[in-house]
């Protein structure tokens, strides 16, 4: 049997155990090769030709080498920096300090001296302790090398030295947190400028001056109202007095760097500070309004308290001037942020700025609702998505350190910090005690250049207090004893400061009061205090909103063109480049749209839609349509945007409609109502000119957004005279879908309708469609509009239109009877809106009822009324109106445009059929929605049955009343 190949190499004078007799050999060998024997000497030479054929130099004798190794290795270990090499203890010293550098750059906010108080009171991590790395005393004055990049930071140090650095640094008036920061480029700017500027950077007398003279206006202004106005609400900044030195170097660095415009959203904590000492809002005209001085006999709508209103102004700045525009705001805390988004975006859009560099969304938040409220998140979460995207924003944050009555941060939140939520898009934040304005205003800077530089959102936790209660009627010692106590022996901001610069000398203690004097002199005269500020001049990309203002609701907008114009704009529509491969249901929609555009097919409601698209955007108006499932549409009917099937390539035919079309925006948005809606609000209200859409996904998806509907759609226009053409598509019908996919809750809206505010509107062929989004746009009014869109409709054999129907037609707030009945022989007439119509018209047909007269009502408001009593009018023998609708009793329009129905008709009997009241707005189980859709048919059709309803109203049943009395109460 063969040997093994250990046995082999066993047997061979290279085993392992002849290895000192082979290596003393060598060493004689490299001593002097004719001292071995031949055999080994061919060996060897073999061994170095290799050696040097690899690129190795002459060997040299290891025993050499090794005593070399060990003599070293005898010597006094070195110091870092000493030349030489590292002992392994050195080196193994080396390394724990540079790890304890990095740890300083990432944790060394953990015991960051941020509260004014003094009141947060945090142990020291063993992580940033000596002894955690293996350094002792002992190292304090042995130099080691630093790794700083910035030549700001030493490259060597005693670690006594380095460590009062990194103290001072990191575990100062400012914590940083930039180590979530996973980008390396991002990261380590952040580290290297915010060292640098920590280090060396020094404002100069000038800034430092301007900076006290910003506190002199800030507390000046509170102090001025909480004495000439005792016990009035105003939201007092007093104790977060570095917000206005803040924003006034935003601005003005702002417009050193490119910034040509700012949209500023923030809650009432010291906004009336913010409008008089850096906007420039008169502070006569704020006095007014404390005063109750307005002119009731000009005012239009409900106007709103002085905390919650906004303004625009023109501010001088180094790099030109800068608009800025304080956006209005309801109190519902943070619901204006994505609003500020969206006009931001639009301000970008018409001035090209598609990087974001040259407007900035500045959002201002308090430190329980940055925590606490669910639309910071959403918003933050719309940052760098493609159609809300607007560079970044720079977020501050007023962090009194209490919430109303909770300062208990157990209660408050879950997280360590308030503004931990930005973390989860890596955003920098920079954690500042408000009683040292110097950092305040370094890390305003350094925020905004890292803005300017990387276009992202960036943090500024302005750690401060509340001076007084929630507001200034508000005894907070109540429930924060501890705190109070300190803050009445604390000093103002103002007064530290002002000590400050008094013992460096950059001025006197009567200069630092000449200040106070001089601002509260203007106050007396009511003078504009801020100094930037040129008021409201405008520029080329000031909008006139004038055209919009007082015009007629009755202005009409035709077809849009002739069969021609309509025909070619179905070519473009359905137009898509060759050897695009379509999904093969989609190419059988595409497919079937060329038909209709022949007339070879009735017209669809997706066809509609989107020949309204091309026709508006042919007559110059932008689109911007978002929703959860806008391009394709969520029952897949829309198909905007094409997919081809092998690369996932997109096209979008609107977007060819011609050379120099404006812009068609559809986007599938981020799983969002509030902040989407609220994004789409704040577009809106800033660009009149774009038919601006949002689709919830079904109609009830609304509800997560109903803070932006009653408090900005609903109300906006009345309490701050915000004009907005926003339109909202909710998909609404009753198909046996459950509770939530039925309703879109038309009753909420016409609740909310009043003084014209706005439009709903139940269209029920593809041709109203098309009317309907033309009319929103090209006439010259700006009012939202809210759209019940069908479902079962976009495939309803009756619901279909034709090219003629758009062409010569416009949109018709009141529909009469398609089968024309006679109308002296029509005792009932049956009014309706959306898909119920088409029930009761295929109902009438089989039954071949002729005295009933099915009308319906597309419009619901501003409701149709001169429409509706000429309507009525030709039916003079209808004793009977009936309202029918889907929905429960309690809900749909019934409620809400009853007491106008009971005008019009008069002496005629007005009677309900529907669903009885529910708590829910529809069944979940299918044999049940049937039944009650067949008896609300049948009541609506032919029933004779009355019984008492609720609130007055006589309801038509199918079915024998449970009631005994048949009259109504």
């Amino acid at each position: 049997m063969a040997p093994s190949l250990r046995e082999r190499i066993a047997s061979t004078p290279l085993s392992g155990g002849n290895a000192p007799y082979v290596e003393a050999l060598y060493e004689q060998f490299l001593a002097d090769p004719q001292s071995v024997d031949r055999g080994w000497r061919d060996y060897f030479l073999k061994l170095q030709d290799g050696l040097k054929q690899g690129g190795a130099g002459a060997e040299q004798s290891h025993s050499t080498v090794q005593a070399g190794i060990v003599q070293r290795a005898g010597k006094p270990r070195m110091a870092a920096g000493s030349p030489g090499m590292l002992s392994v203890d050195a080196a193994a010293k080396q390394g724990a300090v540079s790890r304890l550098v990095q740890i300083y750059a990432n944790r060394g906010h953990l015991i960051a001296n941020l509260d004014p108080l003094g009141l947060d009171k945090r142990e020291r991590p063993r992580v940033l302790e000596l002894g955690y790395f293996g350094l002792t005393e002992s190292d304090l004055d042995t130099e080691f090398l630093t790794g700083s990049r910035p030549s700001e930071l030493s490259k060597t140090l005693k670690l006594r030295e380095l460590l009062a650095q990194l103290e001072y640094a990191y575990c100062g008036t400012i914590g940083a947190e930039f180590a979530h920061v996973s980008n390396t480029d991002e990261r380590l700017w952040l580290q290297d400028e915010f060292l640098r500027g920590r280090l060396k950077g020094k404002l100069s007398t000038d800034e430092q001056k301007n900076i006290l003279w910003q506190l002199s206006a800030a507390e000046g202004l509170e102090r001025y109202l909480h004495t000439k106005y005792v016990g009035q609400k105003r939201f007092s900044l007093e104790g977060g007095d570095s917000l206005i030195p803040l924003m006034d170097d935003l601005i003005q660095m702002g417009g050193l760097r490119g910034i040509e415009e700012c949209v500023i959203g923030m809650a009432h904590r010291g906004r009336l500070n913010v409008l008089v000492n850096l906007l420039g809002k008169s502070p006569s005209v704020l006095f007014s309004e404390f005063e109750g001085k307005y002119d009731t006999a000009h005012m239009q709508g409900s106007g709103d308290v002085k905390y919650h209103k906004g303004f625009s102004a023109d501010l001088r700045t180094p790099g030109g001037n800068v608009h800025v525009a304080l956006a209005f705001n309801p109190s519902h805390l943070e619901v204006v942020n994505p609003v500020v988004e969206g006009s931001v975006r639009a301000r970008q859009e018409r001035r090209g700025d598609s990087t974001g560099s040259r407007v900035l969304p500045i959002l201002i938040h308090g430190d329980a609702a940055f925590a606490g409220q669910g639309v910071v998140m959403e918003t933050l979460q719309l940052s760098q998505a493609r159609a809300f995207y607007t560079g970044g924003s720079v977020h501050v944050i007023i962090n009194n350190q209490v919430g109303f009555t909770t300062s208990d941060p157990h209660d408050a939140r879950s997280t360590m910090y308030c503004s931990d939520v930005a973390k989860m898009l890596e955003t920098p934040i920079f954690h500042v005690n408000a009683d040292d304005p110097d950092a305040v205003v370094f890390v305003t800077r350094l925020a905004l250049d890292y803005r300017q530089r990387f276009r992202k959102d960036v943090v500024i936790d302005l750690v401060c207090y509340r001076r007084h209660g929630h507001n200034e009627a508000d005894e907070p010692a109540a429930t924060q004893p501890v705190m109070y106590q300190s803050i009445r022996k604390h000093p103002t901001t103002r007064k530290i400061y002002a000590d400050k610069l008094v013992a460096a000398g950059v001025l006197t203690d009567a200069d630092a009061a000449a200040m106070t004097e001089t601002y509260r002199q203007g106050l007396d005269e009511g003078r504009p205090q801020a100094r930037a500020s040129l008021g409201m001049i405008g520029n080329k990309y000031t909008v006139d909103w004038s055209k919009y203002l007082g015009n007629d609701w009755s202005e009409r907008v035709k077809g849009g063109g002739d069969m021609a114009r309509l025909k070619a704009l179905g070519a473009s529509i359905t137009r898509f480049p060759a050897n695009f491969a379509l999904h093969p249901r989609v190419a059988q929609v595409m497919a079937n749209r060329v038909k209709m555009i022949a007339g070879d097919l009735p017209l669809d409601w997706g066809c509609a839609e989107t020949l309204a698209y091309a026709s508006i955007l042919e007559e110059g108006n932008a689109i911007r349509f978002t929703g959860q499932d806008a391009g394709r549409g969520t029952f897949f009917h829309r198909h905007a945007v094409l997919h081809e099937q092998a690369t996932g390539a997109r096209y979008i035919p609107l977007q060819h409609i011609a050379e120099r079309q404006p812009t068609f925006q559809i986007t599938d948005s981020v799983l969002s109502e509030e902040a989407v809606l609220g994004f789409e609000y704040g577009y809106s209200t800033t660009d009149p000119s774009s038919l601006v859409i949002w689709e919830g996904q079904f109609g009830d998806f609304v509800n997560g957004a109903q803070v932006i509907i009653d408090q900005f759609i609903s109300s906006g226009e009345s309490k701050w005279g915000r004009l907005c053409g926003l339109t909202l598509f909710l998909p609404h019908g009753y198909e046996g879908q459950g509770p939530e996919h039925s309703s879109a809750r038309l009753e909420r809206f016409l609740q909310l309708c009043a003084e014209n505010n706005m439009q709903v509107c139940v269209p029920s062929t593809p041709a109203q469609m098309y009317h309907m989004l033309r009319r929103q746009i090209l006439r010259s009014l700006r009012k939202p509009l809210i759209v019940m869109t069908p479902k079962s409709l976009l495939r309803h054999e009756l619901s279909v239109s034709s090219l003629e129907d758009l062409a010569n037609g416009e949109f018709a707030t009141v529909i009469d009877d398609i089968d024309k009945p006679q109308a002296a022989n029509v005792r009932r007439v049956v009014l309706s809106s959306g898909k119920v119509y088409f029930d009761l018209l295929k109902a009438r047909r089989v039954a071949n009822n002729n005295d009933v007269a099915l009308v319906r009502v597309e419009q619901l408001y501003p409701f149709p009324v001169p429409e509706m009593e000429a309507l009525l009018a030709k039916y003079p023998n209808a004793r009977e109106v009936v309202w029918c609708q889907e929905e429960p009793q309690n809900q749909g329009a019934w409620y809400q445009i009853r007491h106008r129905l009971a005008t019009l008709v008069g002496k005629r009997e007005l009677l309900y059929a529907g669903r009885a009241p529910a708590a829910a707005p529809a069944t979940g189980i299918s044999k049940t929605h049937e039944a009650e859709q067949r008896g609300l048919i049948e009541a609506a059709l032919s029933s004779t049955n009355k019984e008492d309803g609720a609130r007055e109203t006589k309801r038509l049943t199918s079915t024998p009343p449970a009631a005994a009395a048949a009259t109504s109460r």
